[in-house]
């Protein structure tokens, strides 16, 4: 055992604190994923914070570490309450998408579609607009959900997610 847990913990809670040192041991010695895996049900919110950063970077590394756990990310890592697990999970989605089953597809755009009507943090409505509006070009009852969902989000007050709308849009619009 790492002790990974205890590794990712303290500092500041937007430092990546030992995040970057633990993804090298994973991607090194890939049976230790588990353990980073598990970090996600951390009592701590800064760990769990952490261990999204770390499946991001292990993800474009080695996504075939993640692949066993796709519908552990749908259901356990999805039930959890934080925007950066949140966020991570609308660009693991994008990410492992060629990987995933259609139903396992359709459960990520649940979940998506879920948190692109209801969540507030900026980082994960961005998340979920690009990955939505990527899987909606190939995908016509999705975009027309999507389309009334951007067109809100262009009125929004922040700028990152207005614009990041009114791109997305301007792109599904061409087609």
């Amino acid at each position: 055992m790492k002790n990974f847990e205890e590794r990712l913990k303290g500092g500041h809670p937007n430092s990546l604190g030992n995040t970057v040192e633990i993804v090298e041991e994973v991607l090194n010695e890939p049976h230790y994923f588990d353990e980073l895996f598990n970090c996600y049900f951390s009592n701590d919110e800064v760990v769990r914070l952490r261990t999204s950063n770390a499946m991001k970077r292990v993800c474009k590394e080695k996504k075939e570490l993640l692949i066993p756990y796709l519908d552990r990310f749908l259901t356990e890592i999805a039930n959890i309450n934080q925007a950066s697990t949140q966020w991570t999970l609308s660009q693991l989605y994008g990410l492992l998408e060629k990987d995933m089953s259609a139903a396992q597809i359709e459960q990520a755009t649940e979940l998506m579609k879920t948190n692109l009507e209801n969540h507030t943090d900026w980082i994960v409505l961005n998340a979920t607009m690009d990955t939505l509006g990527k899987w909606s070009k190939k995908n016509d009852q999705l975009k027309t959900w999507l389309l009334p969902h951007l067109e809100r989000l262009q009125l929004d007050e922040r700028k990152s997610i207005s614009g990041r709308a009114t791109k997305i849009l301007a792109q599904l619009n061409k087609k």
